[in-house]
């Protein structure tokens, strides 16, 4: 007791053995579930298996070493908290792009962390089929071992509802608390708080996860046309909002309505939170179809849908049912940060495509897998633009937003202005990089919002049947560093680098 209280007293700013005990658990879990692909290998026969039980045991033994060497004693504070969330998707990338070089699969180093960073951020963005910017040739898609097309996707799953979350069920065996790693990976967010303790939420959490995705699943296992290998994949990377298929056509592949169907469907429900999902599935679907974001994320998706299907079908002149399928599919795909793709929409008249492009700056519901912008935010500064309306005419009148019969104080308002300030720098920022690069205005505002959007398929030299093997290694890191910054919410990752954040 004597030597925790000295502890205590002496603890520094950022308890970096605190931090570093954490790190290694994560790393540990990513580690074995390395086990998995390596078992997919030996059922196919691959040799791809001793690069993922290398990496496997190197990344266990790691962890194992850092989590006891530094074993946490203390409850965790904010600071450490966003350190670790940061950390956690970086060093994760870090260690998910070894079976890839380790294999053989990708020369590059760079393009294996660039594959492992969109698949654990949910981007979708690939360098697979591609030349680098010195020559190397990496492999088509489906020239892959199936086994490293699994941990793409498994990347995807586990980065999808987040690496943090489900460790967040083990921290009571640490002796601490969760709630500050909850809040730092959805800084901003409305996510609900289902039970009085975060452990039993993420849990509760998961277990939403997992039944959606083994539900679509067992859908598309159905049809003809997809094994349980083709299902797998593709039913990790809808619920996750990720994108990556293990075909080069991505779901195109298939050609088939059924399926096109089925992976919209999950697409859109992905895009909700999650822990609506849990009330509705609990019974209360009062509160499910009263969520004010809910309503609003469908409102904009119908809209789209609409405006862009009758374009497909009026000026570009399909056939009405072709022109609700693709549409109805790139629409969700984009609006959901998914990036699955079923047709080519860089060949879409401009006002279609323009239409699309608008959906790059919006996203799903806060506490769903999606990334970008996130609905609660584009609707509370819609009210706010509406009451600035109202206080013209009425300039004595107090006008408070509200959201349902919630009103949004001053401070999240300043909060959430500042988020879309910082985002669009960012975003101008990125797209200035890569015209500095060499890539036209189309193609490096098209890369720079796909990355920092986590949608992965994006316009110009990085349309949705192109790649991004060909961006030179310093922006690949840049484009990478986005995804991680989009995926974690801007403020998560950019407060590390402010110096009150180190101070006092």
């Amino acid at each position: 007791m004597i030597e925790s209280l000295e502890y205590n007293k002496n603890r520094p700013r950022i308890d970096i053995r605190l931090v570093s005990g954490i790190l290694g658990g994560l790393i540990f879990f990513l580690g074995s579930s390395m086990v998995i692909p390596a078992i997919i290998a030996l059922i196919y026969g691959e040799p791809s298996w001793s690069a993922f039980l290398i990496t496997a045991g190197g990344a266990m033994a790691l962890g194992a070493g850092f989590f006891w060497a530094f074993r946490p004693r203390e409850e965790l504070r904010m600071r450490e908290a966003f350190l670790i969330v940061t950390l956690a998707w970086f060093l994760g990338s870090l260690v998910g792009a070894f079976p890839f070089v380790i294999s053989g699969a990708l020369e590059s180093y760079t393009d294996a962390v660039f594959e492992a960073m969109s698949g654990l951020s949910t981007t979708g963005a690939t360098i697979l089929g591609g030349v680098t910017s010195d020559g190397i040739q990496n492999p088509q898609i489906e020239d892959l071992d199936n086994s490293l097309l699994f941990w793409r996707s498994l990347l995807h799953w586990l980065g999808g509802m987040g690496i943090i979350v489900l460790t967040l069920a083990l921290l009571p065996l640490l002796g601490i608390g969760g709630m500050e790693l909850y809040q730092a990976e959805y800084s901003g967010s409305t996510s609900d708080k289902l039970t009085p303790r975060i452990q039993e939420t993420a849990f509760l959490l998961w277990t939403v996860y997992i039944g959606l995705t083994g539900a679509q699943f067992l859908m598309l296992w159905a049809h003809p046309s997809m094994d349980w290998f083709d299902a797998i994949n593709h039913a990790f990377s809808t619920l996750a909002t990720g994108g990556f298929s293990n075909l080069n056509n991505s779901v195109a592949g298939f050609d088939s309505v059924y399926i096109d169907i089925i992976i919209t469907v999950f697409m859109f429900l992905a895009g909700i939170n999650f822990a609506m999902h849990y009330r509705l599935f609990t019974g209360d679907s009062k509160s499910f179809l009263n969520n004010r974001e809910i309503r609003f994320y469908s409102l904009i998706t119908a809209i789209f849908i609409i405006a862009i299907s009758g374009g497909l079908w009026l000026i570009d002149n399909q056939s009405l049912g072709d022109a609700l399928r693709y549409g109805s599919f790139q629409v969700v795909s984009i609006m959901s940060t998914t990036g699955f793709g079923t047709y080519d929409y860089a060949l879409w008249m401009p006002f279609t495509s323009f239409l699309l492009f608008i959906l790059f700056f919006t996203g799903g519901c806060a506490g769903s897998t999606g990334g970008g912008i996130k609905m609660i935010r584009l609707m509370i500064i819609a009210k706010s633009i509406g009451r600035e309306f109202k206080q013209i005419i009425h300039p004595q009148a107090v006008l408070p937003v509200r959201v349902g019969k919630r009103v949004i104080e001053a401070s999240i308002l300043k909060t959430i202005i500042g988020f879309f300030l910082l985002y669009f720098l960012i975003f101008a920022f990125g797209s200035l990089f890569m015209s500095f690069l060499g890539y036209d205005l189309i193609s490096s505002m098209g890369a720079s919002i796909a990355s920092l959007g986590n949608i992965g398929p994006a316009w110009g030299d990085f349309g949705p049947t192109d790649n991004f093997a060909g961006v030179p290694y310093i922006g690949k890191w840049l484009l990478l560093v986005l995804m991680m910054i989009g995926r974690l919410e801007l403020f998560t990752v950019l407060v590390i680098f402010t110096p009150w954040f180190w101070q006092n």
